[in-house]
């Protein structure tokens, strides 16, 4: 695994947990690692919750997390919820 470059990041996108509409919203239910924080690949960072479906979010990669949602707030599926650095 290579390091990501300064500046750049890799995406964390809100899990597409809706064939039905898949522009329906859903929000970051909770983070697990708070942000700034870091993580290792494949730990669990956050629950996403959309209708009645809870999924969880685990870290793509190792670094340092970044929130790009708060807790609560409205997201459309595939829109990016956090980032690694």
């Amino acid at each position: 695994m290579t390091a990501p470059v300064p500046g750049s990041g890799i995406e964390i996108p809100f899990p597409m947990t809706s064939s039905d509409d898949p522009e329906a919203e859903g929000v970051v239910g909770t983070w697990f690692v708070l942000d700034g924080e870091s993580v290792a690949q494949g730990q669990l960072i956050a629950e996403a919750q959309l209708d009645k479906v809870s999924q969880d979010v685990h870290a793509p990669a190792a670094g340092v997390l970044r929130h790009l949602v708060a807790e609560g707030q409205g997201v459309a599926q595939g829109a990016m919820i956090g980032r690694i650095e």
